[in-house]
Order: C-alpha cells, then sequence, then structure tokens
C-alpha cells in the first residue's frame, strides 16, 4: 500500500494532547458526537480559511472515549502554498481556535516516510489507580480509578512481567475481523508513587482494542488478592475471553508517548508494520547503524 504524498502536499507531525473525559474517543463518528479527531479538523480548516475543506488527520494511536493522551502523534498532508502562507502562525492560531481540553504542541515538516500511525516503533500508556480507603483526590478523580481493595504492587508487578513478549492477545482483545491479536509487549511494570497513586506502565509496539484495559483489570484482581499471581499469563495461553477478566473505566488510561526510528528507517519501519496489520510475519528489528541507536520519541509535553 503506497502513502507517497501526493504532488503540491507536505505533510506535517503534529504533537498534541488531551483531556478524553468530554470526547468520544479520536476518530471521527456519526451523529455528531464530540471527537478529538472531528475538533482538530474543524479548528485547522477555520484557522486556514479552507472553508468546505477537510484536511484529515492520521494518528499513531485511536484512543477510546474517555481515554487522554499526553504525548499523542498525528499527520496531515496540506497543500504546499498553504502551508508557506500560515505554517508559521498556525500554532498560536490553533491554539486560538481550540477548546481547552485539546492542544497542539508542535507543527513540524515532516521526513520522508513519516507515517504516524505505521512507522510508530511502539507506544508506551500508563494506567493510574488509587487504592485509599477514602478514595481518589477530587483534583485527580477524572484521570486515576478508585480501587476500593488494598493493592499489593508486588504482586501485580510480577503478574505484568509474566506477560511481556510476543503472544496471542485474544484473551484480552476485542477481537477485530481481519486484525491480527498478536502483539509484542517490549515492558509491563507496576510501581506505587510517593502520593500512594499506583501506576501501571506498558509499552508494546501496537494494541488490540481493549487490550490495556483488559490487563489492567487482571491484575487488579492479583493486587487485591482475589487471584493468584499467576492467573493473567493462565488466561493468555488459554487464548480465550474469561469473564473474570473486566475491562477497566477509560478515564484512568493515558497514551504517554509514541517512539519512531531514525528518519532513513521510517519507510522500512512502515513497509514492516503494514504487513503486521494485514495478518502476515511480525517484523523483524531494523537492519544497519539505527538499531543501536534510541529512537525518536514524542517530545516532552507540558
Amino acid at each position: 500500500m503506497s502513502d507517497e504524498v501526493e504532488p503540491g502536499h507536505i505533510r506535517i507531525r503534529l504533537g498534541l494532547s488531551y483531556d478524553g473525559t468530554e470526547f468520544s474517543g479520536w476518530a471521527k463518528q456519526a451523529g455528531g458526537r464530540r471527537t478529538v479527531q472531528g475538533e482538530i479538523e474543524d479548528a485547522l480548516r477555520t484557522v486556514t480559511r479552507s472553508r468546505d475543506t477537510t484536511y484529515e488527520l492520521t494518528v499513531a494511536g485511536r484512543t477510546d472515549a474517555g481515554v487522554h493522551a499526553r504525548g499523542q502523534v498525528a499527520h496531515v498532508d496540506l497543500p504546499e502554498g498553504l502551508w508557506a502562507e500560515h505554517g508559521e502562525k498556525l500554532l498560536k492560531r490553533l491554539a486560538g481556535r481550540l477548546p481547552k481540553d485539546v492542544r497542539v504542541w508542535s507543527l513540524t515538516e515532516a521526513p520522508t516516510g513519516f507515517n504516524a500511525r505505521f512507522a510508530a516503533l511502539w507506544r508506551r500508556y500508563v494506567y493510574r489507580v488509587g487504592d485509599r480507603p477514602g478514595g481518589v483526590d477530587p483534583l485527580l478523580r477524572s484521570h486515576v480509578l478508585w480501587h476500593d481493595w488494598e493493592l499489593d504492587v508486588a504482586v501485580m508487578d510480577a503478574a505484568a512481567r509474566s506477560l511481556v513478549g510476543e503472544h496471542d492477545f485474544a484473551a484480552y482483545a476485542k477481537k477485530r475481523e481481519g486484525a491480527t491479536t498478536i502483539r509484542e509487549i517490549l515492558d509491563f511494570g507496576v510501581r506505587r508513587r510517593a502520593d500512594g497513586v499506583v501506576e501501571i506502565e506498558v509499552r508494546a509496539d501496537a494494541f488490540c482494542h481493549n487490550q490495556v484495559r483488559s490487563m489492567v483489570g487482571a491484575l487488579l484482581f492479583v493486587g487485591d488478592g482475589h487471584r493468584g499471581v499467576d492467573w493473567p499469563r493462565r488466561v493468555l495461553d488459554a487464548g480465550v475471553r474469561d469473564s473474570a477478566v473486566h475491562v477497566v473505566r477509560p478515564h484512568g488510561l493515558t497514551l504517554e508517548e509514541v517512539a519512531y526510528p531514525a528518519d532513513d528507517r521510517l519507510a522500512e519501519r512502515q513497509r514492516q508494520a503494514r504487513r503486521v496489520r494485514n495478518g502476515f510475519s511480525r517484523p523483524e528489528p531494523l537492519p544497519g547503524p539505527a538499531g543501536d541507536r534510541e529512537p525518536e520519541t514524542s517530545r516532552s509535553l507540558p
């Protein structure tokens, strides 16, 4: 599948963040529901005076309703003349037009081969849980789930680590027609912050629908003593959905970071990812010197 930028257009990379509380997810939907993609595309159309023309965004991770993002990445292809006319002032104009629960922090010309979705090496999510008897700090209520049982972080961490590696995550995913449920989890761990909030952090090449929230649901059952430390791995190996695995509420989940390879490896990474999404074999590590370099990640955002 070709991803060539149309003649006369230029690909722009966006770094953005949003509070997902009032959004029906990232992707535009029928029925006029409010979405992140819809808000940004509407604002872009307005500030560039494009009238009835919509420049469609492609995103690194299509978050569900209620899920937040701190390090989201997207791209959009704009006419060269439009970018030349509006590029320098576009960031500030978007800040004035966008609602306060979504921000675009950067707009840069993307290198050849860049695709926000298919060129990404990995995505990193954090799910936050509070287990204090009195509940969650009211200032954090939209970003931290309250669990009314005390959690053992050590056993949760051990259970999380048992899921690291390449597996078929059908037991933790909502199956989509024609899509593979094989994913590679690169890191998975649990820690408790100084303020008592438990952070469940997972990094993978990509995620299936509901995968992260399902795995978090399994870990909570381990942490509060309802299941043993080996239970999440046994569910995985069984390969079928377990009725005891609950998809936890979305507001505790935040997309924190997306990483990309060096510019000269973008096109190859994109080809590999497309093969995987079409059900073919998993990608091999990128060859050559770039394999020894740190990947480019999304910028640290306010």
